[in-house]
């Protein structure tokens, strides 16, 4: 475990210098807490409107799609690919999180304010932007949560839903990394869960932020681990049958 974490490390090294991270260290930040015996599964967002209708160049990727995070985003499909099959394997719970709005925002309250192009999607698209990802799509068994804001909890039924299934664990796959990502690990820390982000099953149109918060969320809110941990992880607390 020990080579798996360094590589997990070497994700932010580029984005936070060695000075700065000895900061975090000396003051006691980045403390591995585990995860706990009965996990779900969170992906957030991984919808044709963040990763666009085809694989390209991230720049060419937003020219149609606004929101879109590009070849990032389709680097990520097969390690959450990865990740859903091992939790569905494993009768952990697997919970998708999409918005839904008007093109113009009209309906997405401060989303509103801050988006210049609010939802728009492409003449020539060749889905929907709020449908999700063919790759890594749900499954029956597999629970909806639409939501508004960042936080795949924020006035949604997901506490109650985690409640009823007597989580303990939160891992969480998606985007974006420094949006609804970290605003979902921080409210998952918040209610007490455990939380562990798939580092390379989480994805943000640009690199600096994506790695800053990967960072930051490793040293205060969540244990930031890889796929294959996530994987052999799930596997071990695999629910019995019936």
């Amino acid at each position: 475990m020990a080579a798996k974490g360094t590589r997990v490390m070497a994700i932010w090294d580029e984005a936070i210098p060695a000075e700065e991270r000895q900061y975090y260290a000396l003051a006691g930040y980045g403390r591995r807490q585990g995860l706990g015996e009965r996990p779900a599964l969170i992906v957030i967002d991984v919808t044709y409107e963040f990763v666009g209708d085809r694989p390209e160049p991230t720049i060419d990727s937003i020219r149609r799609w606004p929101h879109s995070c590009g070849e990032s985003g389709w680097r990520a499909l097969k390690p959450i690919a990865e990740v859903i099959a091992a939790a569905r394997a494993a009768r952990a719970p697997v919970f998708y999180t999409r918005g839904q709005f008007e093109r113009d925002a009209g309906d997405a309250g401060r989303w509103s304010g801050k988006l210049a192009r609010g939802f728009e999607w492409p003449s020539d698209r060749l889905f929907p932007g709020d449908a999700f990802v063919a790759e890594i799509a749900p499954k029956s068994g597999d629970m909806i949560i639409r939501k508004d804001k960042p936080s795949a909890f924020f006035g949604t039924p997901l506490m109650a839903d985690l409640n009823e299934r007597h989580v303990d664990t939160v891992l969480i796959v998606g985007c974006t990394t420094s949006g609804c990502v970290r605003a979902t690990t921080v409210d998952a820390f918040s209610y007490n869960f455990k939380v562990g982000v798939i580092a390379d099953g989480a994805f943000d149109r640009a690199q600096t932020p994506h790695r800053a918060n990967l960072f930051d969320i490793n040293q205060k809110y969540a244990d930031v681990i890889l796929s294959g941990d996530a994987v052999g992880y799930l596997a071990k607390t695999a629910r019995p049958a019936g």
